[in-house]
């Protein structure tokens, strides 16, 4: 009995169907997902995947099905039938991506906006160009201008300003920086990945100033003024990350938690993650900022309260440890990199990135002086 060709479509198009969902289910080309919003993004990463494969066998399946059933026979030397085409099989084709489009465009736009970042009641503003700009002691590159004549709040000088309240942050960032004037009513002050959509109004449970350098990752924390070159946070705690650069743009970005966040010299620019899975991870900069930028990366320790509180405690410890050492034992015949060598690798801080000049009273980081 000849099978109708409906049958076998209806067969076929099952086959194709099970087997993109199953392959966009359990491709396993993403790492491990160690934050809330890395589950939205995975989620809509699999459903991207799962549209990607089911398009691609049904081409690559009638492209192979066509060479083989069209194929020129041997001895056939005949031109093929004329075809003048077949316009309800052209609009459905055309129909059909359109709609994949618009759907996986709506979908990206509610993850976006889950995970913070589209906030239509924010009085952001956005940046108009980039420029590069020189200053004595550091290199400012590709940063963003300024507004001339602008008469509206600086934000960007208002959160830099909380910012440095801290005194282990005000030790570790360029002041010389200028904070970009806003550019008034035309979007965002600084890219910002703020609250997701249940945690909205909510302060953040954790907060961390992360200063990005040529070519080092400082972090500090204002609630206990802790200064680490080793990013520690707690499972299951929302923690806003309020990010500048002190020299040229970097990029912050733990591939385990599906968020990649600019860090801009002259803007503030913000990201809350919730971390959700133990362990330790690597953090990148993600933007070419100089010839070592590929060594720029450090560990993110995400650990249990317990334990953060722990390391927290140590921190406290070896930090007031080492002030008393520096001020009481420094044998005068001793340079004051020679000296902190070691203290600054207990922190996270390679030598070679960080060198500090007794005479001066400055920082160098790789190359380029504060």
């Amino acid at each position: 009995m000849k099978i109708p060709s409906s049958i076998w479509t209806l067969l076929i198009g099952i086959v194709l169907t099970l087997a993109s969902l199953w392959y966009g289910q359990n491709h396993g080309l993403l790492p491990t997902a160690a934050s809330d919003e890395a589950v939205l993004i995975d989620n809509l990463f699999n459903a991207m995947m799962t549209v990607s494969i089911g398009i691609f066998l049904i081409v690559e399946g009638v492209l192979i099905y066509s060479i083989f059933k069209y194929r020129r026979r041997a001895g056939d030397n005949e031109d093929g039938p004329p075809i003048e085409g077949n316009v309800p099989l052209e609009i459905l084709w055309t129909a059909i991506p359109a709609i994949i489009v618009i759907g996986i465009s709506v979908y990206s736009f509610d993850v976006y906006n889950e995970i913070g970042g589209f906030n239509p009641h924010a009085a952001h503003e956005a940046p108009i160009m980039q420029e590069s700009m020189s200053m004595p002691g550091t290199a400012i590159a590709a940063t963003l201008s300024d507004t001339p004549g602008s008469t509206e709040p600086n934000l960007n000088q208002e959160k830099s300003d909380q910012a440095m309240q801290d005194p282990a942050t005000a030790a570790v960032r360029n002041p010389d920086i200028p904070q970009m004037q806003n550019a008034p009513g035309v979007g965002s002050v600084a890219p910002t990945l703020g609250a997701s959509r249940e945690k909205e109004g909510q302060a953040p449970q954790l907060v961390i100033n992360v200063s990005a350098l040529q070519y080092a990752w400082i972090f500090t924390y204002p609630d206990t003024g802790v200064t680490t070159g080793e990013l520690h946070v707690p499972v299951g705690r929302e923690v806003q990350m309020n990010m500048t650069a002190n020299d040229v743009i970097h990029a912050f970005w733990v591939p385990e938690f599906r968020l990649k966040q600019d860090v801009i010299p002259g803007r503030q620019t913000e990201v809350r993650i919730t971390p959700r899975k133990e362990g330790n991870y690597t953090l990148i900069c993600a933007e070419l900022c100089g010839p070592y930028h590929g060594a720029m990366q450090t560990q993110v320790v995400v650990e249990s309260q317990t334990a953060f509180d722990s390391w927290m405690q140590e921190q406290l410890v070896a930090s007031k440890d080492t002030l008393n050492q520096s001020v009481a034992m420094n044998p005068a015949d001793m340079s004051a990199d020679e000296f902190l060598a070691p203290y600054t690798k207990d922190m996270g801080i390679h030598p070679e990135m960080l060198h500090l000049h007794r005479s001066t009273g400055v920082a160098e980081v790789g190359g380029v002086t504060e």
